[in-house]
């Protein structure tokens, strides 16, 4: 008789349910991110009158978008390509000059034994945590006795070093290098820093270009350090540029047209790094299915 009153759960429904609230729970999320980016390319498009005057999420009276970037890049002598050129060479040279120092770190952490090694390490963890805000002062202290202040090398040299890219490398050539294998080229006479360029930097590919991914965002997205370091408006990034752009039109007595091309400026600046983003993911999918394959 109890069995009778046990009814069956129905694991398909269950099922369904989950998947559905799953897909709700992602597609909020996915609204959240994208809902600020959809208004920024809709304001691009307007007049600066139709920017205050018009519905955020659609288009104005007038698509203004082309005649925005005309302005854009002829306003105050064409500033804003030159933080644009500023910026791409900080970015690439830091992102890159950054992984392969995090690669290079991660791989001896992960395979040479020496004294005080999780030491060193543990060090590189604690780093991590620390606010890059704390090394703001010490840094400025620094360039300014060097003279390097208000160069872009100021902004570039403290870059190279990641942490947390020194930490995804290691994991992952704990994993995916093999020791037999360095040993072999090793009994072949070769040198390690041959090994490390012909085999070990080809396995670490698809950890190289997630660590230069996010070294990448994060410089082209840098803001305190360059406006602490750089002072001189032909020098800055285009962060600390649109924010200069930004505080002049909140300003009395100045026009608030300004703020049309800081929205402008803000779309044109997100291009470059989606593109990077759009073309490495698939090297980095490609390494990585590999390397399951391999596995």
């Amino acid at each position: 008789m109890a069995t009778q009153l046990l009814k069956p759960v129905n694991y398909k429904l269950r099922r369904g349910v989950s998947t559905t609230s799953t897909y709700i729970f992602m597609a909020a999320f996915l609204g959240y991110f994208l809902l600020p980016l959809l208004w920024l390319v809709l304001a691009s498009t307007k007049t600066n009158a139709g920017l205050f005057s018009t519905f955020g999420f659609w288009f104005g009276n007038n698509f203004n978008f082309f005649q925005n970037l005309k302005d854009l890049f002829a306003y105050d002598n064409g500033h804003f390509a030159l933080w644009m050129r500023n910026t791409a060479f900080y970015a690439v040279l830091a992102s890159i000059g950054s992984s392969l120092i995090s690669a290079l770190a991660g791989y001896a952490f992960a395979q040479y034994q020496f004294p005080g090694r999780n030491i060193i390490f543990g060090f590189v963890l604690a780093s991590i945590f620390v606010p890059a805000t704390v090394f703001a002062v010490p840094l400025f202290l620094m360039m300014s006795k060097t003279g390097l202040s208000n160069t872009l090398w100021a902004v570039i040299l403290p870059a190279l070093v990641n942490p947390f890219g020194v930490y995804l490398m290691r994991i992952y050539a704990e994993r995916a290098v093999s020791q037999d294998l360095v040993d072999a080229a090793r009994v072949d006479g070769a040198s390690e820093l041959l090994i490390f360029i012909t085999i070990v930097f080809r396995i670490l590919a698809p950890g190289f270009v997630t660590v230069l991914l996010f070294a990448f965002v994060g410089a082209w997205n840098s803001y305190f350090l360059p406006l602490l370091l750089l002072s001189k408006s032909n020098l800055f990034l285009l962060t600390v540029g649109l924010a200069f752009w930004n505080s002049l039109a909140s300003q009395p007595g100045v026009a608030q047209v300004l703020y049309i091309l800081v929205v402008t400026g803000s779309v044109v600046a997100i291009v470059p790094v989606m593109v990077v983003f759009l073309f490495l993911q698939r090297y980095w999918q490609e390494g990585l299915s590999l390397g399951s394959i391999a596995g």
